[in-house]
């Protein structure tokens, strides 16, 4: 555990982890304000959800480009394609995480409120890793970490 809390602490120095964070809680309160903005006004349930997380993608896409990883982001071309298309790929497993965590706590009788909260957390990781070492990876940079 206490390896666990160093890196974490390790991190929390790390001014790039620190606005991925600030961009995470940004793309999160875009989704979850356009989920229940959309429900307010007669969208179901299931197409405000999915409305809602595609506008945070592109939030969270905006804000990691411009003010997390702005000195890796691709300058254009088949480039910039690939980082946007590994950009949301990186989305989609974090949905499927985050699906999968929430559906099987709920089938083993966990209130799906705690189960989302540790799906946010596990997806929030996952993604952070995939953005930071394959994604947003600099050029010239082995896949080992270095963003």
């Amino acid at each position: 555990m206490n390896g666990a809390l160093a890196s974490i602490i390790a991190k929390l120095r790390d001014v790039r982890f620190v606005r991925y964070i600030c961009a995470s809680v940004g793309a999160l309160a875009v989704d979850v304000g356009s989920f229940l903005g959309l429900m307010v006004i007669g969208i179901g349930a299931a197409p405000a959800s999915a409305i809602g997380y595609s506008l945070g993608i592109l939030a969270h896409w905006l804000m990691s480009s411009r003010a997390v990883f702005q000195d890796s982001v691709a300058s254009g071309g088949t480039a910039r394609t690939r980082q946007k298309a590994l950009f949301v790929i990186s989305a989609l497993l974090g949905l499927a995480l985050t699906t999968a965590i929430v559906g099987l706590a709920d089938s083993g009788g966990l209130d799906p409120r705690i189960a989302k909260g540790i799906a946010i957390i596990v997806s929030f990781f996952v993604t952070w890793l995939i953005r930071s070492r394959i994604v947003f990876r600099a050029p010239g940079h082995a896949a080992t970490g270095e963003a």
